[in-house]
């Protein structure tokens, strides 16, 4: 049975949903929009969440920047961040290549924002970092392998 303080949020979260809808903030579309890519998330290795991702086979550029550190002591909390200079920039997508599960994030960009994320992922081990975009013109990749280190030693 749910206790009081969950009926609240719930009904406050409904409320929310309920403004933003009725001012024309949001759409109805956009708030079921964000359906999740079951396949692409239950991927085992890369290439199958690329496939699941519709990225076949996506183009090498240097218009996407990663920023993230050639060290990371701590592999729990590895900082990331990613700006993507293609224009028609959709959507941007993190995986980490020798992660249980490889996809760790994606996330959707707006007309008219900025193609730019950050968060903290967590990594297994020394891996390569993958950002996948995907834009207007198609998919497009760039990497980097990042070192992570034994308990914060180097090892």
């Amino acid at each position: 049975m749910r206790d009081r303080r969950e009926f609240l949020q719930d009904v406050g979260r409904g409320g929310l949903l309920a403004a933003l809808l009725s001012s024309g903030v949001l759409s109805a579309s956009q708030a079921w929009a964000a359906e999740r890519n079951q396949a692409a998330a239950d991927a085992k290795t890369v290439d199958e969440a690329l496939r699941a991702l519709g990225a076949t086979a996506p183009t090498v550029s240097e218009a996407i920047k990663l920023v993230t550190p050639e060290i990371a002591e701590n592999g729990a909390v590895v900082p990331v961040s990613v700006t993507s200079e293609i224009p028609g920039t959709e959507a941007i997508a993190l995986l980490i290549e020798k992660n249980p599960f490889p996809l760790v994030a994606t996330t959707r960009i707006l007309d008219g924002t900025e193609p730019y994320i950050s968060s903290r992922v967590k990594m297994q081990e020394t891996s390569k970092i993958i950002v996948l975009v995907r834009a207007k013109t198609g998919f497009f990749v760039t990497s980097k392998e990042v070192k992570v280190t034994l308990g914060g030693c180097g090892g």
